[in-house]
């Protein structure tokens, strides 16, 4: 991933993004062409500390016959994303842009037997059954015994050995802090994505935003 330096995150801050997020678009290369499918996934990690993102794929997915070599695979992680008009912007002569968060995994994969499987099942919907809180969590214990076992044969589990980590969070870093709080305030007026990168930009750069929350601050007093 092309990544100007003001935007590269490190190896744990990517590692942190990407287990947040737990979804993205999973990559690989058949010989004539790229196949992709979007999925769910978590992080774990090996005796050596190696990362392994866990995710499974319908047992028709075409990513499965490539499974199990040593070719690499590619798993890009989104986050929220924005455009940047330069009429935002204070200073003069500037451009069109985009804003987001991307970190990108990467590393053979390997099929996980069936008991492993069962575990990446538990783990994975524990998982994000724990964003709803404080509603009681589903369990595979829910589903009675055949039924879980024919929806298991449905699916193949696979687990990717991260041999690469690539962060880039692209937030205006490079910019003055006029232009920077511009462009933050700008988004906040937007949509959910723009919001979420306007937040952002302002816990990255809080000392730009001082005087608004001192402002703010005196008008309630």
């Amino acid at each position: 991933m092309y990544t100007p330096p003001f935007f590269k995150q490190d190896r744990a801050a990517s590692l942190k993004f990407a287990e947040e997020r737990g979804f993205g678009t999973m990559c690989a290369f058949d010989g004539k062409r790229p196949i992709a499918s979007p999925l769910p996934f978590y992080l774990t990690y090996a005796a050596d500390g190696t990362p392994q993102a866990a995710f499974h794929v319908a047992r028709h997915n075409p990513l499965l016959k490539l499974a199990g070599g040593d070719a690499s695979w590619l798993l890009a992680v989104n986050g929220p994303d924005a455009y940047v008009s330069p009429d935002w912007y204070v200073s003069p002569d500037q451009v069109p842009t985009w804003l987001y968060q991307s970190v990108h995994l990467s590393g053979p994969v390997r099929l996980l037997t069936d008991d492993e499987l069962s575990v990446q099942i538990d783990t994975l919907s524990e998982k994000f059954e724990t964003w709803l809180l404080p509603k009681k969590p589903w369990t595979s214990g829910k589903m009675t015994a055949g039924r879980l076992e024919a929806m298991k044969k449905a699916i193949v589990g696979l687990v990717m050995n991260v041999e690469e980590v690539e962060g880039s969070f692209k937030l205006n870093q490079h910019k003055s802090d006029a232009d920077y709080a511009a462009i933050a305030n700008a988004l906040g007026a937007g949509d959910a994505d723009a919001k979420q990168i306007s937040q952002l930009m302002r816990q990255a750069r809080p000392q730009v935003f001082a005087d608004d929350t001192n402002m703010l601050e005196g008008s309630v007093s």
